[in-house]
């Protein structure tokens, strides 16, 4: 699970809000490493970047993920095993800009819903994306 949690390129596919990866970092998802992506829907998509804070395989990825001009969020994603399974949590906290300074009751429900849908489509990759390194060449 954390091979795809971690994967830079991976992140429009399960992130809810993520478009575009315009470039990631050789060193993702080592701390201070950076991928840049497009948030929203085209023409009014937001370039960016996301930044590694903490980063300790596999059990926890610490990055802050930056919008501007909507501001910017610590995003905590740790897994812990369970039998033949793998928990991701969740939690995404305004830490700058105009998502701080509305934080209220029904964004942090709205923030959840979106992590929560953010969580499914990533357990769908993980669950039925073959292994890269087992697919036959063309």
């Amino acid at each position: 699970m954390f091979a795809e949690l971690s994967d830079g390129w991976m992140f429009p596919c399960w992130v809810v809000g993520a478009s575009h990866i315009r470039a990631v970092e050789a060193q993702w998802p080592s701390a201070g490493s950076l991928l840049h992506h497009r948030a929203g829907w085209w023409p009014l998509s937001v370039a960016d970047s996301t930044s590694v804070l903490e980063c300790d395989p596999p059990r926890r990825l610490v990055v802050q993920a930056r919008v501007w001009p909507f501001g910017a969020a610590t995003v905590t994603m740790s897994t812990r095993p369970e039998r033949d399974e793998c928990r991701v949590n969740m939690l995404e906290s305004p830490t700058r800009g105009p998502a701080r300074w509305l934080d209220n009751p029904l964004q942090r429900y709205l923030l959840r819903r979106r992590n929560r849908e953010a969580l499914a489509r990533l357990a769908t990759i993980a669950e039925n994306r073959p292994d890269p390194r087992k697919l036959l060449p063309l």
